[in-house]
């Protein structure tokens, strides 16, 4: 075969290898979707979004929901969110629902809401059908000491105009808690709060607590109110057994110094024996000194040694006398 003859098959091998690259980069189906659906997007729109690293799928299908919602929402507004990495398609479906909502929503004001990390679709819901945020029990104590546990359901609409920057559910749910906690500490007996449980919600929303959220309280209603524990009796058990321990402290203070006072007695006690005992040694020496020197006779000492026998005699008959006693009252 010569080259004549291979240069056709070769013409329309590059032929069909160049309109598959085409319809590859250049999605012909989604063109004709947008031309179906009356949105004007050119083919070199298509090659620009693919040579801006731009999904043309994730603009154009959105695009066209928007036409036929009878938004006028412009492709390069698309693009631009995409870009920034938002999601284009949850922007569109949030216009949708807030236009046939006759809620006010720019696409400016949802692309910023999107990239704020919200979700926008959400919001617009919630502002159509208000969300309940049911909190946990929360628990204050009354002016008697009784514990009052309450659990409120608040019901919440989205701020459109407050989202990007406003505060989330948990800032809701915690400020509510405070004043839940504030109106039963602020009422004289438990009683009252359960007769009236409305009051706590009546002075918790004139509070406005939905300042610097994202949402508009609509009303807060007292789901559940039940008793807890007496916490004046717990706190009053608490003191006098705290009462106790130091009257009891003392006492054993007092008790410790007694008994070292007792012991310090004791040993002056026998520091005084010592002094007797040093005292009665001298005894001899002295009537010696005397003997020697003539102040005392012999007779004087034989009469001296009388009665120190007639003492211990006397003594020792004491001592038969008690023991004798001891007996028979035995």
């Amino acid at each position: 075969m010569d080259i004549q003859g291979i240069m056709p098959l070769i013409l329309i091998a590059v032929i069909l290898i160049a309109v598959a690259i085409l319809f590859t980069f250049i999605p012909v189906a989604l063109w004709i979707s947008a031309l179906a659906a009356g949105v004007k997007v050119g083919i070199l729109q298509l090659i620009g979004m693919r040579l801006r690293r731009v999904v043309p799928n994730r603009v154009i299908n959105p695009l066209i929901k928007a036409h036929k919602a009878g938004l006028g929402v412009q492709t390069p507004q698309l693009e631009s969110h995409y870009l920034a990495g938002g999601n284009v398609d949850r922007v569109v479906n949030a216009l949708i629902a807030a236009h046939r909502a006759n809620i006010e929503l720019t696409f400016e004001r949802a692309a910023a809401i999107d990239l704020a990390g919200r979700d926008v679709l959400e919001a617009v819901q919630m502002s159509v059908n208000p969300k309940v945020i049911e909190t946990p029990f929360i628990a204050g104590i009354a002016m008697d000491g009784i514990e009052v546990k309450a659990k409120a359901r608040i019901t919440v609409r989205a701020n459109i105009d407050r989202l990007v920057g406003g505060a989330g559910e948990d800032t809701v749910i915690a400020r509510v808690g405070e004043g839940v906690v504030s109106t039963i500490g602020s009422s004289d007996t438990h009683a009252k709060v359960l007769e009236n449980p409305d009051s706590i919600s009546q002075n918790v929303l004139s509070k406005g607590l939905d300042a610097g959220t994202a949402f508009e309280i609509l009303s807060i209603d007292i789901a559940d109110v039940d008793i807890g524990k007496n916490i004046g009796a717990i706190l009053q058990t608490d003191q006098a057994e705290a009462d106790k321990n130091i009257a009891q402290a003392k006492a054993e203070e007092r008790r410790a110094m007694a008994v070292a006072q007792e012991q310090e007695m004791v040993a002056r006690v026998q520091e005084m024996r010592a002094k007797v005992v040093e005292a009665e040694a001298e005894v001899p020496q002295a009537l010696a000194e005397a003997l020697r020197s003539g102040k005392m006779g012999v007779m004087d000492y034989m009469n001296y040694q009388n009665i120190d026998a007639d003492t211990d005699m006397r003594d020792s008959i004491g001592k038969l006398s008690k023991e004798d006693n001891d007996e028979n009252d035995q």
